[in-house]
């Protein structure tokens, strides 16, 4: 039966938990093409029959057709697909992809990987105007409800210089309202706390 290959591919990738990604089906695929290059000129043979008077031979021709069409979309569905899962990964795992997963790219996909992680990081290098370093929209799935945030010292640290050259003094127990991109690498070495 025409399409049952191409359905196979969409069913192969619905049955994958969330998250995870199956192998990439270059057989299944090179047979769906194969199936549709013949249906091709099948219906080119009909047609030029047709022309030349052959009567009867285009309800073939439509159904024929209408499979090379069926074929086209499940195809465009298992690559979309893919490629979203492949997306929501980059937010999920950073830029850099388990073994597990990336072993079950196809080349063209990792280079897709690739690309969509350059094109993501320079956006985000451009965030922030020309004096900023930019904002890593990954640090956080769920978008901040501030660009600032509050902070308490844990420990004297001396003076730190924002980016718009404000010079604070940290001292154990200071609180202050500061931008979260930049004071995030003070929380994560324990010199600050967010402050709830």
């Amino acid at each position: 039966m025409y399409g049952e290959k191409a359905v196979e591919l969409i069913r192969q990738l619905h049955r994958s938990p969330d998250g995870s990604l199956p192998p990439f089906n270059e057989d299944g695929i090179r047979q769906v093409l194969e199936e549709m290059r013949v249906l091709f000129e099948q219906n080119q043979a009909d047609v030029n029959k047709t022309v030349d008077g052959a009567p009867g031979l285009f309800p073939g021709v439509q159904l024929r057709h209408a499979a090379l069409e069926r074929n086209k979309r499940c195809l465009l569905a298992y690559m979309f697909n893919r490629m979203e899962r492949l997306r929501a990964m980059r937010w999920e795992f950073g830029s850099v992809l388990p073994p597990d997963i990336k072993y079950n790219l196809s080349e063209q996909e990792i280079q897709w990987f690739s690309r969509y992680n350059k094109s993501l990081a320079a956006y985000m290098r451009s965030i922030g105007g020309p004096s900023g370093g930019g904002l890593d929209l990954t640090q956080d799935l769920k978008p901040p409800k501030s660009l600032y945030i509050e902070v308490r010292c844990l420990m004297d640290h001396g003076e730190f210089e924002t980016e718009d050259g404000t010079i604070l003094l940290l001292k154990k127990d200071s609180q202050h309202f500061l931008q979260r991109s930049q004071c995030e690498h003070l929380i994560r070495q324990g010199v600050l706390e967010h402050i709830l």
